[in-house]
């Protein structure tokens, strides 16, 4: 997994020469952001899962800030935010009202299907609360998860590689 990752992710000697980062100045320097082991892998993911979930602006800002004082890798936690896409965005917006409507006691609201989308932005002065609820219940879980099979898959292909190493 950790090749996989380093082949995949730019490495930092060129984000440092991108001009658009310097505004991050000596915070590149920390070898925490960039890191692949098992927990700075697990905590970026889990960070861009739980962000992705809430219905918010600037999304890739919150999952580095988050990345940033957490000290976990910052490039996973800002792509894994892209979890919820245009195509995810509706079931993951309807499924977090859903959940918060159920947890407060509120009706439920007919959602239209053609305009879902169009729908939650007319009634988000009725539908804010729940539609937050839900979403950072359920980022909360999906994050949880995610760090928690990361680090099982993580251990996984640790002893597979050691095991291969042996019969070697």
């Amino acid at each position: 997994m950790r090749r996989w990752l380093r082949g995949n992710l730019p490495n930092l000697h060129d984000l440092k020469r991108q001009g658009r980062f310097e505004f991050l100045g000596r915070l590149l320097d920390d070898p925490f952001l960039l890191h692949l082991n098992r927990r700075s892998t697990a905590g970026g993911m889990a960070i861009g899962v739980f962000v992705a979930f809430l219905p918010i602006p600037l999304q890739m800002l919150l999952a580095a800030v988050l990345a940033i004082l957490v000290r976990v890798n910052l490039i996973l936690a800002v792509v894994l935010v892209w979890v919820s896409n245009p195509l995810t965005i509706g079931p993951m917006l309807f499924s977090s009202y859903w959940l918060g409507a159920s947890l407060l006691g509120t009706e439920l609201e007919e959602v239209p299907y053609e305009n879902a989308l169009q729908w939650f932005l007319n009634n988000l002065d009725q539908v804010w609360q729940p539609l937050l609820l839900g979403a950072v219940i359920l980022g909360t879980a999906s994050g949880v998860m995610t760090y928690f099979v990361v680090l099982y898959l993580w251990r996984l292909a640790v002893y597979r590689e050691r095991d291969q190493r042996r019969r070697r």
